[in-house]
């Protein structure tokens, strides 16, 4: 088995005449972090879709876990966590019974449920319709959805968005170690130029959809980041 998470090669992507990507290369080793800086409409968003096989590439070849998108979409989709901008959970359902429903679908058993509530400190509001809840309190429970089913790759927009500093550290741990101990393989959109580039082993910063820069986190100076939203 390769160790690649990750291989993008040529990777173009459009909206009618626009190109959200284009010409995107890059790869990450499992068990690593990639961090996605760049403004807003630069990309991130629509990489994290392909990768997840949300959308085709129109051009390049694109390689997660081992398969190749789109063809062995279906080989890779149960092996990743996906957290959007979106929650994808269902507002008139419970925290409890969001979860229960994704556990079902992945075949998980009801006790991570309830580890999960009680690792993300909802344990008490679990039985309160989403709806009702503050948006850190849906976000602490769309980052347990993420990880219910123990992902290989987690794809991350922004996951400490809404979060208080006490929910942050509930969640970090869950987001950056699985259940094996092993080191999460991560791909992380952020606007957080200190804090992503903490996280990072791999830094890509986008630019109109083009990579302006990939490099090594520890080769990356804090100011290159920021020069990406000038």
């Amino acid at each position: 088995m390769s160790d690649a998470a990750l291989l993008v090669q040529g990777l173009t992507r459009r909206y009618g005449e626009r190109a959200a990507l284009e010409d995107v290369c890059l790869s990450l080793p499992r068990e690593r972090t990639l961090v996605v800086f760049g403004p807003n409409g630069a990309g991130k968003t629509t990489l994290l879709r392909v990768l997840a096989t949300l959308l085709r590439p129109h051009a390049g070849s694109v390689s997660v876990l081992g398969s190749a998108l789109p063809a062995q979409s279906w080989a890779v989709r149960g092996r990743l966590g996906m957290l959007a901008h979106e929650p994808l959970l269902y507002r008139e359902l419970t925290a409890r019974e969001n979860l229960r429903f994704h556990a079902r679908l992945h075949g998980v058993r009801e006790a991570r449920v309830e580890e999960l509530l009680e690792a993300v400190a909802m344990g008490s509001r679990a039985s309160e319709p989403l709806r009702t809840l503050s948006r850190g309190m849906v976000q602490r429970v769309a980052v347990a959805r993420s990880v219910l089913h123990d992902p290989e790759l987690l794809l991350l927009d922004e996951p400490y968005a809404n979060l208080d500093p006490a929910a942050v550290e509930l969640v970090a741990p869950l987001i950056g170690v699985g259940g094996d101990g092993r080191k999460r393989t991560r791909v992380i959109c952020s606007h957080d130029p200190s804090g992503g580039l903490a996280e990072a082993d791999v830094v890509l910063g986008l630019r109109a959809g083009r990579a302006a820069l990939l490099r090594a986190a520890d080769q990356v100076d804090p100011d290159e980041i920021v020069g990406l939203y000038r």
